[in-house]
């Protein structure tokens, strides 16, 4: 029952799988989405049309998670190291509602540049 997601980056793309849980309903339902890369270290992130809680958040991720930030209604994409981390962890600014994982290899997604447009698209 897998449900997987294309996102698109500028020239950048890059699939996901979302889990079975309610972020991923809300960001399933909502496709698709649309919006301008704001770069934190090794994260992508930028606001979405959709407000929900936190729900199991985590405070450190894993390379290759896709999150919802509950503070800035945001659709967060981690390949690396946060100006919040220590060490090698990944650290976002706050926990996160982790829904996905992307598919294939991050290291892509360190040529995205602040303010590219951003699509989501169901697969």
């Amino acid at each position: 029952m897998g449900r997987n997601i294309k996102i698109t980056a500028g020239q950048v793309e890059v699939q996901a799988v979302l889990d079975d849980s309610k972020t991923a309903d809300a960001i399933w339902d909502a496709l698709p989405i649309n919006g301008r890369a704001n770069r934190w270290g090794d994260e992508i992130y930028f606001s979405i049309p959709v407000k929900l809680a936190p729900d199991n958040a985590k405070a450190v991720v894993e390379d290759g998670d896709i999150a919802y930030w509950p503070p800035g209604h945001a659709f967060c994409i981690f390949f690396g190291p946060t100006p919040a981390s220590t060490g090698n962890e990944i650290r976002p600014a706050s926990p996160v509602n982790v829904f996905g994982k992307i598919t294939g290899d991050t290291a892509v997604l360190k040529r995205v540049k602040d303010g590219e447009k951003v699509t989501i698209t169901a697969v």
